[in-house]
């Protein structure tokens, strides 16, 4: 398993990939030898915190943790100027529990000066004074490497009071979190953070108005974040040249592939990559013996889409015409020798046991899913049992919920019922002919 742990540069690349013999991550030294901490210092030298939000506006940096709302467009709603609240937080949402998606988790390992600087960057454009990462809690590596990376920089003068002299004090700190999906949530990651049992809030208001303890808060996902510094020191126009395709979405993104795939892996790709090349020329194609049935294009939370799909781009428009989300751009692989009807019950367990149980629909509703694809599975079901899950993808489906986590679980199984229809209708006991 490799992966790119920064963006391709035009001259001397920031890339860097762990080398066999030494699997320690670069120190402030090393990462500084690759113009780590460049960014940092033209921010505060030239920049205004409002160049740096226009300039990551104009880059289209859109966020990578599944939803793909612009980043500067989300800076740009925290209040700023003398009237502002003084204390403003910035949240790195590193909670990384969508099924399939283990991105985040090479970033921090293999290059945590990335997103310290990242933080302190994307600090300064808000002006926050205090940042967390709220970090899984499994992700002990990452932990023990990002506390040390936060140490170094703070000894080096980038973080703490008066940054580089400029009057600017930033603190940052690693939060390990006691390991909830709806955690990837942000406002039930904000309530986490505060202490709180990790409930969705309604919106509005929103995080970047009323958001950690009441104040302004930005929530930012590690891969987004860790595009920041690079679109900094080379510019808007950089990143936008990095991509490919015609969907208007700029920079690279890490997309990966699991599944029984030859070779599965991360790899940093200029976004837009066709599913088809991350398939047969990354990930080395299917197993031996085996064919592509389909696929999740982002994570458990998406819908499934077919073979005839895979010369789409892996881009937000381009997936969302096709019926799915690009999600986190890691795809989950599924064989023809595998049940489609047990590939989504167990889809449909994990979501269950993680409802937060605030809502209804939710809470009540996931299980039921469970409990009727348990049945189809072992050939138990009943008639209209079909009919019912067609009820559920609408009863939790968008705008019927707290929050989005009973329309993502839903996605999986709306689109395994359209495309394989026929799998689910073995599942219903025949009734038995009489004598």
């Amino acid at each position: 398993m490799s992966t790119s742990a920064a963006n391709l540069a035009e001259t001397r690349p920031l890339t860097y990939r762990l080398d066999a013999a030494d699997q320690s991550p670069l120190d402030i030294k090393g990462y500084e030898a690759l113009d780590g901490y460049a960014a940092l210092r033209k921010a505060m030298k030239d920049m205004s915190p409002a160049d740096v939000s226009q300039l990551v506006k104009d880059a289209n940096l859109r966020g990578r943790g599944g939803a793909g709302f612009p980043a500067g467009i989300k800076w740009s709603l925290i209040p700023m100027g003398d009237d502002a609240p003084k204390q403003k937080y910035l949240v790195c949402n590193a909670d990384e529990m969508e099924p399939g998606t283990f991105k985040d988790r090479l970033l921090m390992e293999q290059l945590p000066h990335q997103l310290v600087e990242a933080m302190i960057v994307a600090g300064y454009a808000i002006q926050a004074s205090k940042a967390y990462i709220f970090l899984r809690g499994e992700y002990v590596l990452a932990a023990e490497r990002l506390n040390r990376a936060i140490a170094e920089a703070k000894a080096a003068g980038y973080l703490g009071e008066n940054i580089l002299g400029s009057g600017w004090s930033l603190e940052l700190t690693v939060h390990t979190g006691a390991g909830r999906y709806i955690c990837g949530e942000e406002t039930a990651l904000i309530n986490s953070l505060e202490g709180r049992r990790a409930n969705p809030r309604a919106k509005p208001p929103f995080p970047q108005i009323a958001g950690l303890w009441g104040k302004p808060t930005v929530v930012n996902n590690v891969e987004t974040l860790c595009n920041v510094p690079h679109i900094v020191l080379r510019g808007a126009e950089w990143f936008k040249g990095l991509s490919q395709g015609k969907s208007g979405d700029a920079g690279t993104k890490i997309y990966g592939m699991s599944g029984r795939v030859r070779k599965p892996g991360l790899w940093e790709l200029p976004i837009g990559t066709t599913a088809r090349e991350i398939l047969e020329e990354h990930a080395g194609g299917m197993q031996d013996g085996l064919e592509l049935m389909a696929w999740l294009p982002g994570g458990a939370s998406t819908d499934f889409l077919m073979p005839e799909h895979l010369d789409l781009p892996m881009d937000y428009d381009s997936i969302g015409k096709a019926g799915s989300r690009m999600g986190t751009g890691l795809i989950m692989a599924v064989d023809n020798k595998q049940s489609i009807v047990s590939v989504v019950r167990n889809l449909e367990e994990f979501f269950a046991r993680e409802s937060c149980g605030w809502c209804t629909p939710c809470r009540d509703g996931l299980p039921w899913s469970v409990k009727l694809l348990r049945a189809l599975e072992k050939g138990e079901g009943q008639p209209g049992d079909l009919e019912t899950l067609d009820q559920l993808t609408r009863f939790l489906g968008p705008g019927k919920t707290f929050c989005a986590h009973a329309p993502g679980a839903m996605e999986p199984l709306q689109s395994a019922l359209k495309y394989f229809r026929g799998e689910f209708e073995k599942g219903i006991r025949q009734p038995q002919a009489a004598n």
